[in-house]
């Protein structure tokens, strides 16, 4: 904008009081004096009075009629012990500019379009025309009161005076010549210019407010290396520095701010939530990392939707009460937030809780909306709000001071509006109507000026007293320094991060609008410096009708125990399982999944952790181990007394009719089947597990085969040598009883290596069969050679009972066919019952019935076979002679004769 304006000048004048003070007559505000210098006169006009451009007239008593200059000017020399210092000054009307050493851009929106047009042709828009806006107007004293306190401050920027141009920036995409205006050196822009030859009108900016109105400008002020310090635009895509690399901001990104609502929203525990925005980049931005975030939380987003002014705000708030939202986040601008709230008012939409973004969360006029209580409870998040110690007294003082206006050049007035500096109804403005405003952006505002001054401060390389005067100031060299920046203001820390994002500083503010005096309270607080921490303090949650925490969750949690069933598309919609036995739920990991418990551990149905199960199994302590190792303990004894019995009587008939020699394999045998029960006790190994198995099988079959040949032999002297004179002399001259025993026993002996070998019995755990045992125990292993084994002395028991019915006739001292047929049918019974036990008992004493079982069929051979022998050795040694047989085989043939 030319500063060829008409320009009427007038005087202000400095009293001294003597003391190196001296009183402006028009404000009455003392000012130090230096000696021989009139540089704080000057900084006193310039931030005051700053609608003056000042001409030094230095001493003098009274006016000059000279225009003065059209620049400041740092060569006053008056003296301060003068009386009066008088100054010639030329007045404007105009707030948007203030002249200085180096000047900064400033972007508020002053006023706002409430309906926008569209255009069939590029044109400048002429903000004034549209609605004020209180809010902005405050913005906009913000970023003054800051240039003015930086330019009265004697230790940062101590002899430099910065200037200003602000702008009203009030479209989205219709304020590009103040833009380029900014960005331009002399009014003309080259874009291939070198950095270092590239003097821009201003040295950094400020603003605009909004993501949309700053990604609009953003890649032009940034390709410079403008440093653009923004205040309002929260936009994420903001924070890439390879698109826009000399981009800084004062408030959270997005990111932080979705953080921050999620955190709220996990924090009463809802999980059904809608979301509302507006036609722009922020809303948009918002919505996207929304549901990036969300992801794994358990959150689900019911409904989202981005609405513009001609949306039907009705069927939207409808959709979302038939959907059983009671949280909606409306993230959205101050103007589409008041169209959502009055909406919602107007469709007497109640009990819900909003939450709202930090643009609209401390709104001063829609808290005094009429039934605005009724609708629910507003949540919202703001930056930590800071007081700016002294800006209600500039306030005061700028409004209370009277303004002289020269009107009288009416380009100059056009000039001003064209160019959005022009604000007619600002005047009209209170004090109070400024101070009472939405301060959300006021500290973002404020210290956005002063990261600008500290670091031109760095790049001037100040000291207390003054900055060096040669040095050429580039935008580029303000940029290093901005990313260096670490100083405290108003008691917080002031830095940047990578991206150019300050550290976080949230507060959760609750809307009381209840009252006849709607208030805001700040009920939560959020930071991520020096760690992150984030609390609400819910006492100071009344919520809407003093209920308890509403509910907003698609499905009932569900309890401890039941996993979810997921019904449709969300997430959060589902029915609850209870976890079925020996299984649990682990709602951290997988709430849709009951997970088993481990082999070693157990639980009830509905458990969220397992438990170790209790290992039993055969100790050979137990009382009935003791027991079972004493009766084995004593057959042995008996065999050994048995085999000492025969042995001495080995000459008799009864040893001979047993069978002579092959009863001391038999007896042998039975021995060592017995020792197989000592394996069934202690914990089984695979050592165990073999020989409790095969010993047994092995050796008793041995004996099996033995009885087998010993039936099969009486037949053959009596039946078989009058029959078949030839194959009885084979038998006999071959020895074939030895030779069937042989060979059944290496057939034997070779499938036990194979089944051994291919499936052998190994120590099992069984967790199947009790909820909370492991029973150990021996598999025995399936497979076919196991098969023959069974089947083999199932095979020779059946032929010694065959044998034995042929020869149920025979003489009665040489027929054992009753006791070995008893025998054998007891040896049948006895696993029968085992089997059948096995089948339906589930327990440790399964091993010990089948130890049992065993034992129970060598008790069975000694009791049907040798202890009636050995009773007639011992008390019937009578019928243990030669004669005594004779007679019996004499009687056989006689009766054989007669027949």
């Amino acid at each position: 904008m030319s500063d060829t304006r008409k320009r009427s000048s007038i005087w202000l004048q400095f009293k001294d009081d003597g003391n190196n003070k001296a009183e402006c007559i028009h404000c009455k505000m003392k000012i130090t004096l230096r000696a021989g210098s009139t540089t704080n006169l000057h900084r006193h006009v310039r931030t005051v009075h700053p609608t003056v451009q000042l001409e030094e007239r230095g001493q003098a008593s009274t006016p000059s009629t000279d225009p003065g200059l059209s620049h400041p000017q740092k060569t006053a020399t008056a003296a301060a012990s003068t009386g009066f210092h008088t100054h010639a000054v030329s007045c404007f009307s105009s707030e948007f500019n203030l002249d200085g050493d180096y000047l900064l851009g400033g972007f508020f929106p002053v006023h706002e379009i409430q309906h926008a047009t569209a255009l069939s042709s590029p044109e400048a828009i002429e903000c004034y025309r549209h609605t004020l806006s209180k809010s902005g107007y405050r913005m906009f004293q913000v970023m003054r009161f800051a240039v003015e306190e930086i330019n009265n401050s004697t230790t940062l920027l101590p002899n430099v005076f910065l200037g200003y141009e602000i702008v009203d920036h009030c479209s989205d995409t219709l304020n590009f010549p103040s833009v380029l205006s900014f960005i331009s050196q002399n009014g003309s822009i080259k874009p291939q210019e070198k950095l270092n030859s590239h003097q821009p009108k201003v040295i950094a900016l400020t603003g605009p407010y909004g993501s949309t109105r700053t990604i609009t400008i953003a890649s032009l002020v940034t390709m410079d290396l403008i440093p653009m310090v923004n205040y309002g635009a929260s936009s994420y895509a903001l924070s890439n520095k390879l698109q826009y690399p000399s981009f800084f901001r004062t408030i959270p990104s997005n990111k932080d701010l979705i953080q921050m609502i999620i955190h709220i929203i996990q924090w009463f525990g809802w999980n059904w939530v809608a979301f509302l925005g507006g036609p722009d980049n922020y809303s948009e931005d918002g919505l996207q990392l929304f549901n990036s975030y969300i992801e794994d939380t358990g959150i689900c987003l019911a409904f989202q939707e981005l609405l513009s002014q001609s949306s039907n705000y009705s069927l939207t708030l409808q959709m979302i009460n038939r959907l059983n939202i009671n949280v909606i986040v409306v993230f959205t601008g101050s103007q589409y937030a008041k169209n959502i709230i009055k909406a919602a008012i107007a469709n007497n939409i109640r009990d819900k809780v909003w939450i709202a973004s930090e643009t609209w969360s401390m709104n001063q006029q829609l808290p005094k909306e009429p039934g605005v209580e009724n609708i629910g409870t507003i949540i919202g998040i703001t930056e930590r709000i800071l007081s700016l110690p002294g800006f209600n007294e500039f306030i005061n003082k700028a409004k209370g001071t009277r303004k002289i206006y020269t009107n009288d050049n009416i380009e100059s007035e056009i000039q001003m509006k064209t160019c959005n500096q022009y604000c007619d109804n600002c005047s009209l403005l209170t004090a109070e109507e400024i101070v009472n405003e939405d301060p959300t952006f006021s500290f973002a505002i404020y210290s956005a000026i002063y990261s600008i001054a500290h670091a031109l401060h760095k790049v001037l390389q100040c000291d207390i007293n003054e900055c060096r005067t040669d040095i050429t100031v580039k935008p580029y060299m303000l940029l290093e320094e901005m990313k260096k920046l670490d100083f405290p203001l108003n008691g917080r820390q002031v830095k940047y991060d990578v991206n150019g994002d300050p550290a976080v500083s949230y507060a959760v503010v609750l809307w009381h609008s209840e009252t006849k005096t709607p208030w805001i309270q700040v009920v939560g607080t959020y930071d991520t410096f020096p760690e992150t921490i984030f609390a609400i303090n819910n006492s100071l949650m009344p919520w809407h009708n003093n209920t308890a925490v509403p509910f907003s969750n698609c499905s009932v949690e569900c309890k401890e125990g039941f996993s979810r069933e997921r019904v449709g598309y969300h997430d959060c919609c589902f029915l609850c399982k209870k976890c079925p036995q020996n299984s649990y739920l682990n709602s951290s990991r997988d709430p849709y999944v009951c997970l088993p418990c481990a082999e070693s551990e157990w639980s009830e149905e509905g458990s969220t952790t397992c438990t170790a199960r209790s290992v039993v199994y055969l100790e050979i302590t137990d009382i009935t181990s003791v027991a079972v190792i004493t009766s084995a303990t004593l057959l042995m004894s008996v065999f050994i007394a048995i085999f000492c019995l025969f042995a001495c009587n080995y000459n008799t008939p009864v040893v001979r009719s047993a069978g002579g020699n092959m009863c001391f394999l038999m007896l042998a045998c039975l021995i060592m089947s017995t020792t197989s029960v000592f394996f069934f006790f202690g914990q089984p190994t695979a050592v165990n597990c073999i020989l409790r198995s095969l010993t047994f099988s092995f050796f008793f079959t041995i004996c099996l085969s033995c009885l087998t040949v010993r039936s099969f032999q009486i037949v053959c002297i009596f039946k078989m040598a009058a029959k078949f004179p030839k194959l009885h002399s084979l038998w006999v001259k071959h020895s074939g009883q030895w030779l069937f025993v042989a060979s059944f026993s290496v057939i034997h002996l070779f499938l036990c290596m194979l089944w051994v070998t291919v499936s052998a019995p190994k120590p099992f755990q069984d967790s199947f069969s009790f909820k909370d045992q492991s029973v150990l125990s021996c598999e025995k292993g399936l497979s076919v050679a196991l098969a023959i084994v069974v089947f083999i002395g199932w095979f020779l028991g059946f032929l010694c009972v065959l044998f034995s019915y042929m020869g149920r006739d025979l003489p009665k001292n040489y027929n054992e066919a009753k006791s070995i047929t008893f025998g054998i049918i007891l040896y049948y019974v006895i696993w029968i019952v085992y089997i059948t036990a096995l089948l339906l008992i589930k327990s440790k004493y399964v091993q010990l019935f089948n130890a049992i079982t065993q034992l129970s069929s060598v008790y069975a051979i000694l009791f049907s076979y040798f202890i009636p022998k050995s009773f007639i050795m011992l008390f019937q040694p009578e019928k243990n002679t030669a004669a005594y047989f004779q007679t019996s085989i004499q009687s056989y043939t006689q009766t054989i004769s007669r027949n």
